[in-house]
């Protein structure tokens, strides 16, 4: 597999110090991330965004994806028409930023029906989330399309799309190319196990998240170092090369408190020893 990590887990003032940081760390490549205000923002420039497409070359590091939290604040399963609008339009905007630095694929979240650790959030009924999920990506898969970039539906923590067999279905209703799975290991473990989902998801895999999580601390406090946690990384990668899937592998970690420049460093040698 091909090794990255989300440059939200480099410690940097600056994007092209943390892409720097990574690929001093020995990545073969970044996901970016679409923000609401900043450097890589919906406010970003195209021309913004193909200057970091010239320094990923410039320091041989491939930008493969762009990420976003930005549909945790506005969902396509909002009871708010204009929410709804809005999560279509930074779809399009992360679409658009991916064909501009070279990326090949962007990670989507949903929707949510509900999410424990958003103070607030309000649930929304479960046919409803569905129905309107499903009606945007009918939308967006016609940028995708036209843009040729991959979209990465995520499941994560949203009380939604909570097993392999619905991912599966709500994909294969979307019924595009462009359109598969975004597959984060470690978001399985508290419910399930990722080696079932990519038996079950198999060539609807597009990208996969490695991340670890340890049953017995609960709630976001789980996610700890690779190998430290849950994950059952022999049968994971047994499952990846059943299915075929070798395509990128991205860590998504949280930075250390202290030297948060480490994490990269005993993200990647953990890689290595996973993907053998």
């Amino acid at each position: 597999m091909k090794k990255a990590i989300c440059v939200g887990s480099a410690a940097g003032q600056t994007v092209k110090d943390k892409m720097a940081l990574v690929k001093k760390a020995g990545y073969d490549g970044v996901e970016l991330s679409l923000n609401e205000t900043g450097e890589t923002s919906l406010e970003s420039t195209p021309e913004e965004w193909i200057d970091l497409f010239e320094f990923s070359k410039k320091i041989d590091l491939k930008i493969h994806s762009v990420t976003t939290g930005l549909y945790w604040s506005y969902p396509f399963t909002s009871d708010c028409p204009d929410v709804r609008e809005k999560a279509v339009s930074v779809a399009l905007k992360q679409l658009e930023a991916a064909k501009a630095v070279g990326a090949d694929g962007v990670l989507i979240v949903p929707g949510a029906v509900g999410v424990i650790f958003i103070p607030g959030f309000k649930p929304v009924p479960y046919d409803a989330a569905y129905d309107r999920a499903l009606s945007a990506f009918m939308r967006i898969k016609k940028d995708a399309e036209r843009l040729q970039i991959h979209i990465g539906v995520e499941n994560v923590w949203n009380q939604f799309l909570l097993s392999p067999l619905e991912m599966r279905d709500f994909i294969d209703k979307i019924d595009s190319t462009y359109v598969g799975a975004y597959l984060d290991v470690g978001n399985v473990i508290a419910t399930g196990y990722p080696e079932h989902w990519i038996h079950i998801l198999g060539k609807r895999i597009r990208k996969v998240h490695f991340k670890d999580y340890r049953r017995g601390a609960g709630g976001l406090h789980g996610f700890v170092d690779l190998l430290a946690g849950d994950v059952d990384w022999a049968a994971v990668m047994e499952a990846f090369k059943a299915v075929g899937y070798d395509g990128w592998a991205t860590a998504e970690m949280d930075a250390y408190a202290h030297y948060p420049d480490q994490i990269v460093f005993n993200t990647k040698a953990a890689m290595d020893r996973i993907c053998g």
